[in-house]
């Protein structure tokens, strides 16, 4: 059972957010502010990010489960936020960009369960450039998720620049995880 601390109720308030997020995303309001409103339901999801690993640390309440339950609830976000953009945006600008960090995320994902399967887990630990890459994904969804797609403008190019930022720093990040584990991976025992 998940131990009810804070940051595992903020964990799990991320992820009950993201229906939430979806509906207000798709639903047919001609409202002036609807864009701004979805957006804040993802910052609020993307602020409980920061906050339950701030809270466990802090308060001392790390748990295993939170351990796991954390990053996937932020790539749970994160991606649904990509694919809903994709399809609002339906442009190969933000396609690409979008399957490149999906893509990463499977790899460095897949990498890490292998890894901790060996037994070598800490050498694939989350580095301050996945915290970097997160905050930028987060900041250029957001930033996106704000605008309509009829009134592209100098935010919408600060996204832009930002998605490609993030994107860069998936690609660095992905290369240091995979150069961290290079020698189990070149291995033939393994």
């Amino acid at each position: 059972m998940l131990p009810l601390t804070i940051p595992n109720i903020l964990t799990l308030l991320r992820i009950s957010l993201i229906p939430i997020f979806v509906l207000f995303f798709y639903l047919p309001v001609d409202w002036p502010y609807w864009h701004q409103l979805t957006a804040a339901i993802f910052a609020l999801a993307a602020l409980t990010d920061w906050l339950d690993g701030y809270l466990a640390r802090r308060l001392q309440q790390s748990s295993s489960l939170g351990a796991f339950l954390d990053p996937v609830a932020d790539k749970l976000i994160v991606v649904v936020a990509l694919m809903l953009l994709v399809e609002r945006y339906a442009t190969a600008w933000l396609t690409i960009p979008a399957m490149v960090i999906v893509g990463r995320e499977i790899v460095v994902s897949a990498l890490r369960e292998w890894m901790a399967e060996l037994g070598k887990r800490r050498q694939v630990a989350v580095s301050h450039w996945g915290k970097y890459k997160t905050a930028g994904q987060m900041l250029a969804i957001l930033l996106m998720l704000a605008q309509p797609t009829t009134k592209l403008g100098v935010w919408h190019l600060m996204a832009y620049g930002l998605i490609y930022l993030a994107t860069a720093l998936t690609l660095w990040s992905m290369i240091l995880y995979l150069s961290a584990a290079r020698i189990a991976l070149s291995s033939p025992e393994t």
